[in-house]
């Protein structure tokens, strides 16, 4: 995942980096795995499936910095801000996924939650060489953003030196945006910058220095909880039932009616009437019902009380 810029190419500059990645806990070789190859399929897959086991262990270990980091993506979120994701290779892709499947997940704007890698979209299969060591190009990508004091840009490097994404997150506080900093190495480059360092620690990997493995699965966790709680505070869901899905094919459509089904124990007749009565809208649906309102004073009370579902229940059972 590391490329070499051409300073860091010629011998002193090889050296140097060579020792600065002997000291990250996720390049360390592990000579009790250095004849794994010789080992049968199964013990591998054992071997690997005892490693994995240790990811949500290390993720718990940071819940407090997690929670607290999240609690401030929603208040600037609530303000309008957006949620942008910055990374290079596996880092960068696990960004660009989570923030892909927001919109189909949350009905969120592609605009509101944003994946950048480091090379564009193109890296998203092909690596781009060099991309990953320019702190300009992030700042750039950021710039084509317009970022503002209300967005929260979340740097993501397992080795938590990525050029990438540090520039990303200087760039970012320069500018007084909220930073997160996502690296599985303490005391990174990237912690340090960010305001909020979010340092998960899963030790050294199966094939040393292939940060795919359990940081890449560690990374994948957090941005899981970055992106449902952060959506769950913004009143995306009504407790664990996605009221914002936005029903774009056959399977969430039939979705969208269990959802309604579930939080009201409406008949399908009343569920279809319902649907019908709110373009689809799976929240304002199940606010007829519950509020026993019409399809504009539903669509009124969530504008009224931010897309909060509860607080807008509560408004109609006042004026009942």
């Amino acid at each position: 995942m590391t490329s070499l810029t051409d300073a860091d190419a010629t011998p002193d500059g090889y050296g140097e980096l060579r020792a600065q990645l002997a000291t990250l806990t996720t390049e360390a070789f592990r000579p009790e795995l250095a004849e794994i190859d010789r080992l049968a399929t199964e013990e591998i897959a054992r071997i690997m499936n005892g490693e994995d086991r240790t990811v949500p262990a290390a993720v718990a270990d940071r819940l407090p910095e997690i929670s607290a980091a999240i609690d401030a993506i929603a208040e600037r979120m609530a303000r309008g801000g957006r949620l942008i994701y910055a990374g290079a290779g596996t880092a960068g892709r696990l960004g660009v996924l989570d923030a892909s499947e927001c919109p189909p997940t949350f009905n969120t704007d592609p605009a509101d939650v944003i994946g950048l890698i480091a090379g564009g979209p193109s890296a998203m299969v092909t690596a781009v060489e060099g991309a990953e060591d320019s702190k300009e190009l992030a700042a750039a990508d950021l710039e084509a953003l317009e970022l503002t004091a209300d967005d929260t840009v979340v740097g993501i490097s397992a080795s938590g030196r990525t050029p990438y994404a540090i520039g990303a997150v200087e760039h970012a506080r320069a500018k007084g945006a909220l930073t997160l900093g996502l690296s599985c190495n303490a005391d990174s480059a990237l912690g340090a910058a960010a305001e909020h360092p979010l340092e998960v620690v899963v030790g050294p990997e199966l094939l040393t220095g292939s940060t795919r493995l359990k940081a890449g699965t560690a990374q994948k966790l957090v941005l899981n909880m970055i992106s449902t709680i952060t959506m769950i505070r913004l009143g995306k869901t009504y407790g664990n039932l996605m009221v914002d899905v936005r029903a774009s094919n056959e399977k969430l459509r039939a979705r969208s009616r269990r959802i309604v089904a579930l939080a009201t124990g409406a008949s399908d007749a009343e569920i279809e009437t319902a649907l019908a009565a709110t373009d689809g809208e799976v929240k304002n649906a199940i606010l007829t019902i519950l509020g026993q309102v019409d399809g504009p004073t539903a669509a009124a009370l969530l504008s009224e009380s931010d897309g909060h579902l509860r607080a807008a229940l509560a408004a109609a059972s006042r004026t009942a």
